[in-house]
């Protein structure tokens, strides 16, 4: 096994290297790193995981047109062509399926440990300052808006409504970031997510002082 998650990882490598900075393979290798972290704590097969983290993006539907469904698809074709018993490939594939964040009012699919983890270890990344840099780099490159005053953040009820959502960076916190420390799964991402939630309300708070949204 660890043959094919070295296969994978370079194959990962090289097709996320260059890519905007949000979902490139340093956000990639985070994320495998942590959840490998969170499986010494927490139990969990570490070879399902590694596979997970490291194919969670492999077709992200923010980069594929919205498809949801496409990224568990393009795993379980891929681990086939590397020979992965199918079992494995298949439980592989259901992991990347639920990883993504969905809404603010829709709720987590149900998962393995495994599964409960790689999606604990993708929300870590997206909070804290890594978080905070993500965001800005992800919105910049879709032309948003730092912050307009003008729109408020929505509570989206559904995962196309959050997927057609295009509101202003800032707005981003309330509709996701901020939400992620109560949606973590494991004692030991719960603990790890308390810093960087801290964080980023720190942030914020002088985001909004230095935009006279607040009073000095």
């Amino acid at each position: 096994m660890t043959h094919l998650i070295d296969q994978v990882a370079q194959l990962v490598e090289a097709k996320f290297t260059g890519l905007e900075g949000s979902h490139d393979w340093f956000h990639i290798k985070r994320v495998w790193q942590t959840a490998l972290y969170l499986q010494s704590q927490e139990g969990g097969n570490a070879d399902e995981i590694s596979l997970a983290a490291l194919l969670h993006d492999y077709s992200d539907h923010k980069y594929n047109g919205g498809d949801f469904d496409a990224g568990s698809r393009e795993v379980l074709n891929l681990l086939n062509k590397l020979n992965c018993p199918f079992e494995i490939a298949d439980r592989v594939a259901k992991i990347v399926q639920v990883v993504s964040y969905k809404g603010a009012l829709v709720s987590d699919e149900a998962t393995s440990i495994e599964g409960k983890i790689v999606r604990d270890a993708d929300r870590l990344d997206a909070i804290g300052a890594i978080g905070i840099a993500r965001a800005f780099s992800y919105g910049g490159s879709k032309a948003r808006p730092l912050y307009d005053p003008s729109i408020a953040p929505l509570l989206h009820d559904s995962k196309e409504e959050y997927a057609a959502a295009k509101s202003h960076t800032i707005n981003h916190f309330y509709e996701k970031l901020l939400l992620l420390k109560d949606r973590m799964e494991t004692a030991t991402a719960r603990t790890l997510a308390e810093e960087r939630h801290a964080f980023m309300l720190q942030f914020l708070a002088q985001f909004e002082l230095e935009c006279g949204m607040q009073k000095q």
